[in-house]
Order: structure tokens, then C-alpha cells, then sequence
């Protein structure tokens, strides 16, 4: 099996290493010890992967993490380091890098990673697998409560819907009377209508709702206020 791999790592002789290890395993490599190099290279050959090396990275490796995943999103990220913390490999994991591995790794062990990888899987530490297993877990109850939440939703009048998302936005009765152009009693009205439909009794609790179906409200800055 042979594959466009680049090798990137400002200790040139952890890349020779790494390139005899892999002799022959790889179609063509490109090393490089710049990361301005680094990331001509991966837009001009649009690797299979990438063996980089964490000192390479400095201390935004997460943003140049991102930013390499952006230049080629078909790319798999191998991070070569020295001992680092199951935090920090935690977090590369969630920056989208697929493996981790130490310096001194044997050619062996090395082919092994890249095969992995290639083959769609995770090389980490056997303790991260119980993060993954939460953080599924934890996705899989926000689907939950996001479905939940849009099926309320869809039990509201436009009319009613219109009203929900300026109070979301933290938005008066008197303001959303004039915008309206109705009065503040029929706000009110359909406010009533809009609490008893959801199953909630306050203005928060709509704008909570509306922010988690809402992609403008969504990650975005909330200005809610609670007053009438």
C-alpha cells in the first residue's frame, strides 16, 4: 500500500527517521521543517495524510490544526510529539486530528498508525475512549431535546412564532405591539398561547427554546432580557 503522505517536523533528524521508517510504505512524501511550506505543500499534492510534528505547531497548534483541515479536509492529521496530557490530546482529537503517537516511534509501529488511520480509525490512548463515548452520549441528548423542542414549535401559529422569536431577541411587549402593529393585550394573548402550547410559564424559557432551533440565534450573543 502506498499513499501521498507529508512529513513536517522542525528536527530534521526526527524526519529522516521517519521517512526511512516509512520507506517504501509511501508513494510520495513531501518533508518540510516550515509551516509557510507546510501549507503550500498540503494545498499543491492534497495529501492522503500528514505526520506532523506538535513542535512544529508552537502554542496555536489547535488553530493551525484547523486551518491545515481547512486547506485539505480529505487530509488525516497524525500528531508526533513528546509526552502530552490526555487533555491536550483530548483536545486535538476534538480539532479533528485522527491519531497521536510519541517521537521515538519504532518504523513498525509507525506503518501501523498511518494503515489505521487510513483505514478511517482513531490511534489514541485507550482512556480517551470513554471521553468519546460521553461526548456521543451527550450529542445524542441534545438531538433528543433539539427534536423535542422543534416539535413544540411547530405547534405554534406564524402569528404566534413571529411574537416567540422577537421575544427571544429580548424584545418589549410595547415593542413587539408597534412592530406588529397590534395591541399589547393581544402580545399578551398570544404569549398565553405561546407558554401553554411549549409547557413553559416565563419569557427565558422561550428564548432558550427559540435559540436552540433558531440558526440566528444559534452560537450567537444573546441580548434577552426578562422585563415586559
Amino acid at each position: 500500500m502506498k499513499n501521498n503522505l507529508i512529513i513536517a517536523s522542525p528536527n530534521k533528524e526526527r524526519i529522516f527517521s521517519w521517512v526511512q521508517g516509512l520507506n517504501g510504505f509511501v508513494k510520495s512524501s513531501i518533508t518540510t521543517d516550515r509551516l509557510d511550506i507546510l501549507w503550500d505543500e498540503v494545498e499543491r499534492i492534497e495529501p492522503e495524510i500528514v505526520l506532523l510534528d506538535l513542535d512544529l505547531l508552537g502554542l496555536k497548534h489547535l488553530s493551525d490544526v484547523a486551518r491545515l483541515r481547512k486547506l485539505c479536509t480529505k487530509a488525516k492529521i497524525v500528531i508526533i510529539s513528546s509526552a502530552i496530557s490526555e487533555d491536550m490530546e483530548w483536545e486535538l482529537i476534538k480539532a479533528g486530528v485522527r491519531g497521536c503517537c510519541l517521537h521515538g516511534i519504532s518504523s513498525d509501529l509507525l506503518k501501523q498508525v498511518v494503515t489505521a488511520v487510513l483505514q478511517g480509525e482513531l490511534w489514541i490512548r485507550r482512556k480517551l475512549n470513554n471521553r468519546i463515548l460521553d461526548e456521543l452520549g451527550n450529542i445524542s441528548s441534545k438531538t433528543k431535546v433539539y427534536q423535542a423542542s422543534h416539535d413544540l414549535l411547530n405547534t405554534l401559529t406564524q402569528r404566534e412564532y413571529d411574537i416567540a422569536l422577537h421575544v427571544a431577541r429580548g424584545e418589549s411587549n410595547k415593542a413587539i405591539a408597534q412592530y406588529c402593529a397590534i395591541t399589547e393585550r393581544t402580545v399578551k394573548a398570544h404569549l398565553s398561547e405561546v407558554f401553554q402550547k411549549l409547557g413553559i410559564t416565563d419569557r427565558l424559557n422561550l428564548a432558550l427554546i427559540i435559540s436552540a432551533n433558531d440558526p440566528i440565534h444559534e452560537g450567537g450573543e444573546s441580548n434577552f432580557s426578562v422585563g415586559n
